[in-house]
């Protein structure tokens, strides 16, 4: 009987990864990502003071964010490299019509309101950006230079700076980055990366004075917190009052009681990271880290095995993005760098953030799984 039950369970496992690999799922990102999941849904319940409705709609959220990734999965790579420059196209016009006729929320003009249905465009080109980077960088010779690195980089100012113009500056430096990954994963010249390096220190004068107010008051307040503690540093003092009162082993789940009494804004978003800390402590943060690691070695193996320049390009460029939507995120809620506004990947209440980083993963299945066998 023990024997009869084993192979039982064997063909069970063997006809589910048959039929995830069927789908163009891959085994190790989708575990993780389930994983990582089910623990937004755990820290969400706590964050929102037990608030049903929040789980309902990140519940909803998940499920759409899920399927288009499951979608993406199984479109060829070859497909997306043919219809990159359309998605990037198509996003500036979105851009601009954001500034033509967007909607204002919370001091900001970022949003569309097409038949009912509101969301950002800037989300868009954080994939759409590198897949033309990649697509236009595939079809000239490596690493780019002279015309064709200005015109990569004016792929990437274009975006950026249409999208800090909202203003976003959050998303236009996410976008920068997925950018500029492409051209780093082509093999740009590492004296032209210290020398625009030293460029932008000698001109941090200059952005300094076309940063809007508020933009200059974060960078402040990053530096001394305590100048305001009522009022623009309250933030991030609460924030670390949160993630120090967690201590190695944290309150427990529910216990957090920064954000139950109203202390911590945005602790369901933006600053789900300290509530996090408050009640599981340093070994859940550390286990959290782990498991972005894992998610994001596992981009990495992608990268590196996938077949065409095209898809190494862009597969390096959206695990890169996904890196640092995770070290924006915590360095803001810890204190190391300016609140600009990230949630923190997977696990913060809201859906076009969630949407577009699933669908990044997507991609990176399609490139995954899609690969020819080469011959032994």
């Amino acid at each position: 009987m023990p024997i009869d039950m084993h192979e039982e369970e064997f063909e069970a496992h063997s006809w589910l990864g048959n039929f995830l690999r069927k789908m163009h799922i891959d085994i190790p990102l989708m575990l993780s990502l389930v994983m990582i999941s089910a623990l937004s849904f755990i820290i969400l319940y706590s964050a929102s003071t037990q608030n049903l409705d929040v789980l309902l709609k990140h519940f909803m959220r998940s499920c759409l964010a899920i399927g288009l990734m499951v979608l993406l999965a199984q479109v060829n790579p070859h497909q997306f490299k043919r219809f990159s420059f359309g998605l990037y196209g198509f996003g500036v016009f979105l851009l601009l019509a954001v500034l033509i006729m967007g909607e204002f929320g919370k001091g900001a003009q970022r949003w569309l309101d097409l038949a009912g249905f509101r969301f950002q465009p800037s989300e868009m080109l954080k994939i759409s950006t590198p897949m033309m980077l990649a697509w236009y960088l595939s079809e000239h010779p490596l690493p780019p230079k002279g015309k064709e690195l200005l015109i990569a980089i004016g792929l990437i100012c274009l975006p950026t700076l249409l999208i800090a113009k909202q203003p976003d500056l959050g998303t236009a430096l996410l976008v920068a980055s997925s950018g500029a990954a492409v051209l780093f994963f082509a093999g740009l010249s590492w004296y032209f990366i210290s020398g625009l390096t030293v460029i932008l220190g000698a001109l941090t004068p200059v952005i300094w004075f076309f940063l809007r107010d508020y933009q200059r008051n974060r960078v402040l307040t990053l530096l001394n917190p305590e100048a305001d503690p009522m009022g623009k540093g309250y933030h991030i003092i609460q924030s670390k009052i949160a993630i120090g009162s967690g201590g190695v082993s944290g309150k427990g789940w529910l216990g957090s009681s920064q954000s139950k009494l109203d202390f911590l804004p945005e602790s369901s978003t933006d600053f789900i990271f300290a509530v996090f800390a408050e009640e599981f402590g340093l070994f859940g943060c550390v286990g959290l880290i782990l498991l972005y690691l894992l998610i994001i070695s596992r981009c990495i193996y992608i990268s590196v095995h996938a077949q065409d320049t095209y898809s190494r390009l862009l597969a390096g460029s959206l695990s890169f993005t996904f890196f640092v939507y995770v070290f924006v995120n915590i360095g803001m809620v810890i204190g190391i760098l300016p609140v600009v506004g990230v949630p923190l990947p997977l696990i913060s209440y809201g859906g076009t953030s969630m949407v577009t980083l699933l669908a990044g993963f997507g991609i990176l299945m399609s490139i995954h799984t899609h690969r020819k066998l080469l011959p032994t």
